[in-house]
């Protein structure tokens, strides 16, 4: 079993530990590292137990389950980059103060609602596991399906292999057996795929290697070693330094710790460099033409209302009801203006949006039968 089956086949206790126990070895989930048990490991003058050993090593190479999971690509995490800076940081302890600070977006009361967005997503989780280890008690006819390897770069139908058609795919291009040479080079996708997942077991993922000794380990795979090299790293097999002097294969034991460094980063800036702009918006219903017109000081927090929707929570009850009849998708957005700012003087930025929404108000009328806005008396 490779590590990719190990990780996907872990359990969440296992997932949440990062090693598994298999045949008196503890293995890393992360990169698949053994340690015999039984077997005491030495470390800066410290004696460690296997056990033990192997979460000092989660710590040193991984720094965390957390952190090793959180980097993973979003379609396997199904994190928007929002959310996963949202999560990095509260990880990290800080305050839902502190988070709004460093995210530079709505208010500390945004962080709570997007704590409730994320226990919703929790909750939605747990009961979908629950219903699919309910089907693999009556589902006799389930195949097993190829293991994703974790750092693919698009999830596609090309993953949609069962385990016996990927036996059948080898038996096909590796007449002597997959440690022998590949016979032809597949076409298809879904081969393709199979044929470099299996060339992929050749590297050690502790190894960091040069093009030469990548080279030879490939010309024993197949005489056009360089398109095997080229699709390698095209689907995340194996990636390697801009100049081309070092290769490793794609885990995450070998990811570069300045490339995490340099995500969060990329993330920080993106994030410092958005800032907010205040406005005026309207939600239309195009089944019956009646809109909401409402006002933020920050519209990209818009999606949010969407959210309080879907989750039957937003303030105006007309609204609501009509969002539950017709659905998300008869509903559009829409930004109406935002506001100007001044930037000499004193300026209300609350007070002029009040003006602006009431001026949109005025010209729009959303009332009665034209809208779900209500007047006041």
């Amino acid at each position: 079993m490779n590590n990719s089956e190990r990780f996907w086949n872990a359990s969440l206790e296992e997932l949440k530990c990062g090693y598994i126990l298999e045949n008196e070895h503890y293995i890393c989930l992360l990169c698949g590292a053994k340690f015999e048990k039984g077997i005491i490991y030495p470390d800066e003058g410290t004696l460690y137990e296997a056990e033990r050993y192997i979460r000092l090593h989660i710590e040193k190479n991984h720094q965390s389950v957390f952190d090793y999971l959180i980097q993973l690509d979003k379609k396997l995490t199904g994190l928007t980059d929002r959310q996963n800076l949202l999560l990095r940081l509260l990880y990290q302890g800080k305050s839902d103060a502190e988070v709004q600070k460093e995210m530079n977006i709505g208010s500390a009361s945004t962080i709570r609602n997007y704590r409730f967005v994320l226990k919703e997503k929790e909750r939605q989780s747990k009961v979908f596991l629950a219903i699919m280890e309910l089907l693999k008690e009556k589902d006799k006819h389930a195949p097993a399906f190829m293991s994703l390897h974790k750092t693919f770069e698009i999830l596609d139908e090309r993953y949609n292999v069962t385990e016996q058609e990927r036996e059948k795919i080898l038996k096909k291009y590796f007449p002597e057996g997959t440690d022998g040479p590949l016979d032809t080079f597949p076409k298809k996708e879904k081969n393709k795929l199979v044929v470099l997942y299996e060339i992929a077991k050749r590297f050690d993922s502790e190894r960091t290697y040069n093009e030469k000794e990548i080279n030879q380990i490939l010309k024993e795979v197949y005489h056009d070693y360089v398109m095997v090299r080229r699709y390698l790293i095209d689907y995340g097999f194996l990636d390697r330094k801009s100049d081309g002097s070092q290769y490793w294969l794609k885990s995450d034991s070998k990811r570069k710790e300045e490339e995490h460094m340099e995500r969060k980063k990329e993330l920080k800036r993106l994030y410092k460099e958005w800032k907010p702009q205040a406005g005026v918006y309207q939600i239309k219903n195009t089944k019956n033409q009646k809109i909401f017109i409402d006002s933020t000081m920050n519209l990209k927090t818009i999606n949010g209302k969407k959210f309080a929707l879907n989750l039957g929570g937003h303030v105006n009850k007309s609204l609501q009801e009509d969002w539950n009849r017709f659905g998300e998708e008869a509903f559009v957005f829409e930004v109406l203006e935002t506001l100007k700012v001044k930037e000499n003087g004193y300026f209300d930025a609350k007070d002029a949006l009040k003006k602006l929404k009431q001026k949109w108000l005025d010209t729009l009328q959303p009332y009665g039968e034209r809208g779900y806005n209500q007047k006041k008396s």
